[in-house]
This record gives structure tokens, sequence and C-alpha cells, in this order.
């Protein structure tokens, strides 16, 4: 069923009922391994060790990543939109349980980082609004299919309840049917005992009549003698 929850779908969904919420992007400081640099700051609302992950994620994209204890490095970045040629990367991220800040800041060499008015401040400006859509889109994705599995595993859950009522169903009328069958033997058993019960009373009074007549025999022997 999970597979008919197409993306498609769900990303019509959130078009039309998700809130529409703007992200800013602001210049700033930041010291990253006794360096100080200057960048870019983005904060996002949401699950900030996911948001964490999926900003690591982005950064791969780029190339080869170094990660330690929320800092991140790419020394060769390639990203066309702030420069043609490859620049050192660097980045920071703070993460809670109900949000993220992301620093980043764009090293064109020598020290020379982006910052608001140079060349390619557009371009990662632009970046980081971009990675905060796609992150919040990819939360409201997975807030949609999380409640999608709660529905779908509540919904197995009353089938499953329907087929064991529809199964003790089955077994009452089987149990009924063997006590039906049972009621019926027990009647014919009765009516058998009635009628045992009637030939025992003949059987009685039959045994009593020899009785007597085996009693008057000993009298009778006796009765010679004298």
């Amino acid at each position: 069923m999970k597979t008919l929850f197409t993306l498609a779908g769900l990303a019509s969904l959130l078009l039309f009922t998700g809130p529409a919420r703007a992200q800013t992007v602001y210049a700033g400081e930041s010291t990253i391994d006794k360096v100080k640099a200057q960048g870019l700051y983005l904060t996002l609302q949401g699950d900030g060790k996911q948001i964490e992950k999926d900003w690591e994620a982005q950064l791969k994209t780029y190339g080869r990543l170094t990660a330690s204890r929320g800092q991140y490095r790419v020394p060769n970045a390639d990203i066309s939109a702030v420069s043609p040629e490859p620049i050192n990367l660097m980045s920071t991220v703070k993460s809670s349980r109900g949000s993220a800040t992301i620093f980043a800041a764009f090293d064109l060499g020598s020290g020379n980082f982006v910052t608001p008015g140079s060349s390619g401040y557009a371009g990662a400006e632009q970046l980081l609004k971009n990675f905060a859509s796609s992150s919040l889109f990819s939360q409201e994705v997975r807030t949609a299919e999380g409640s999608f599995d709660e529905a779908q595993k509540n919904h197995q859950k009353v089938v499953r309840n329907g087929e064991r009522l529809q199964r003790e169903i089955e077994q009452n009328a089987k149990d009924k049917e063997r006590l039906l069958k049972r009621i019926e033997e027990n009647a014919k058993e009765l009516e058998q005992l009635q009628k045992d019960i009637e030939t025992n009373k003949t059987d009685q009074a039959n045994a009593l009549t020899e009785l007597e007549n085996r009693k008057k025999n000993v009298e009778a022997v006796k009765a010679k003698k004298n």
C-alpha cells in the first residue's frame, strides 16, 4: 500500500496544505579551528539532528568531505554557482531537538571569503536558501510518511482484529454444532436410560418373584424333615 503513496502525490498535498515558510540567510562570522571565517548563517526549525544529516549529505555533493564534531570541510569544493574555481568550503552546525543553525564560509583562496556584495555571494545565499527549501520539504515528507505509516499500522491492526473475530465466529459455530450434536446424543441417552429403567423394574419384579419362590422351596425342604 505504501508504494501507492507517491512522492508526486505527496508534493501536491504539501503544496496546497503546507504553510509557506521563507527562510532568512544572513552574513556573519564564526571561528572554525581557531580561524575567524566570514560566511552566511541559516537557522531552520525542525529535527536538528536530521537537518544536520541533510546538510552533511549536501556537502558531500561538492567534493571530499571531512567532518568532526559539528565542523565540516570540503577543501576543493566544486560549486559553480559561487565560483568557477574550486573553493575551500568550511561549515559548522549547531543542532538541537527543535532546530539547527548552519554556518557556511566560502573561501575563494588565501582567506578571501565570500561576503555581501562580493562575487559569488548571491550564489552562496541561494545555495543555502535552496537547501532550506529542500530540507523543509524533506521534513514534511517524513512527517507525512510517518503519519501514513501510523495509519497503515492502525489499519492492519483493525484488519487483523477483524480476522480474529471472524475466526472466533467460525469457532463458535463449530462449538455450537458440537453442542447441538451432544444435546441430540444426550436426548437419545436419556431415552435409552428411561427404557432401561422400565426394563429394570420388570427385572426387579421377576427377581423378587424368583426370590420368594426359592424361599418357599427352602421352607418346603425343611418342613419335610420335621
